[in-house]
């Protein structure tokens, strides 16, 4: 059995939204225990998450990064840097944010960061653009176009479950790759 812990913080829920849709698409994948977590909460108790396998980090997209809440996680992992305690675990990331661009790249790259300075393995997002293949954009699997981890969109104000049908695929094809890479590489 492999672990996957599905890290997130959400102010306004749109961010646990699609955490939910991830996890729901990894756990089609046999042989892989999900669970959601909360970063504020880890930010106290940063050692529970080298029990898994898998960290899949999101966050909200706040000025050009992480949020505040968020952050404070990623610091509190520390100590665990230097013992090397997620050496070898797989990583993806993925963000929100209420404009199409937002910056939502540089929140990624952030994450990435953070996953590489702990020795971690990055899993990317495989997932073609459907709208080249004639699905409508807003139906379209990964139509925001990122390679380095998901990508969503939720309109300023909007309620917490408002994405593009495309948006919420997505995301459970994306934590359906992160299960099957698990088992592929087969992760300490």
């Amino acid at each position: 059995m492999k672990t996957l812990a599905v890290i997130y913080h959400s102010a306004h829920g749109h961010t646990a939204h699609i955490a939910h849709h991830i996890a729901e698409g990894a756990r089609s994948v046999a042989g892989v225990e999900v669970d959601l977590l909360q970063a504020e909460a880890l930010a106290e108790t940063p050692d529970a998450v080298t029990a898994y396998d898998g960290l899949l980090m999101g966050s909200p997209t706040y000025l050009g990064g992480v949020s505040s809440v968020f952050k404070r996680f990623m610091d509190a992992t520390g100590r665990l840097w230097r013992q090397q305690g997620l050496r070898g675990k797989l990583a993806g990331a993925f963000t929100v944010s209420s404009l199409p661009s937002g910056d939502k790249q540089s929140t990624l790259m952030s994450l990435f960061v953070f996953a590489m300075q702990h020795g971690m393995v990055w899993v990317g997002n495989p997932i073609l653009p459907e709208q080249h293949a004639g699905v409508p954009e807003h139906e379209a699997a990964n139509r925001l176009g990122s390679w380095s981890g998901l990508m969503a969109q939720s309109g300023h104000g909007m309620p917490a479950d408002a994405f593009e049908p495309g948006d919420v695929k997505t995301a459970r094809m994306f934590g359906r790759h992160m299960a099957e890479t698990l088992h592929r590489l087969g992760a300490a």
